[in-house]
């Protein structure tokens, strides 16, 4: 297995991207620590940021049916104006929810900034890729 250390992460206590980039861009791997509730060992949180796009590589929780996390810590406020993101369910036919909530406080409080289900089907939609833009906002940590 390759070894994949490059990213500062950590993993989420209790319940709770490496290709080219735009020129506004903001480098993740640069810029913030990772935090994740559960990753599958042979595909761990890395992935998610590596850029590679679809069919690529990804991550996989380890808990199955189950809410997981995964926590952009920057270093610093960011302005954040578009979140792209891919969900793949291959096996099941399954409703998946992606969410985030934004906080500009340095994580004392957070506030919902938006949710978008997407319905799969082993013999329909299993990949649905993702382009959320919006106005300018001032974050500490994003979900």
């Amino acid at each position: 297995m390759k070894d994949v250390s490059w990213l500062r992460k950590r993993q989420l206590g209790g319940a709770e991207a490496v290709g080219a980039k735009a020129a506004n861009e903001i480098d993740i791997i640069a810029t913030a620590t990772i935090a994740y509730s559960s990753e599958d060992p042979a595909h761990p949180i890395e992935p998610a940021f590596d850029g590679c796009g679809p069919g690529a590589t990804r991550w996989i929780g380890a808990r199955d049916n189950t809410v997981e996390h995964i926590v952009i810590e920057f270093d610093r406020p960011q302005a954040i104006s578009r979140l792209s993101y891919e969900v793949k369910e291959r096996a099941l036919e399954r409703t998946q929810e992606v969410g985030a909530e934004i906080s500009d406080d340095a994580g004392r409080s957070y506030r919902h900034f938006f949710v978008q289900d997407y319905a799969f089907s082993p013999r329909g939609a299993i990949y649905q890729g993702e382009e959320q833009r919006f106005h300018r906002v001032q974050v500490d940590i994003s979900v």
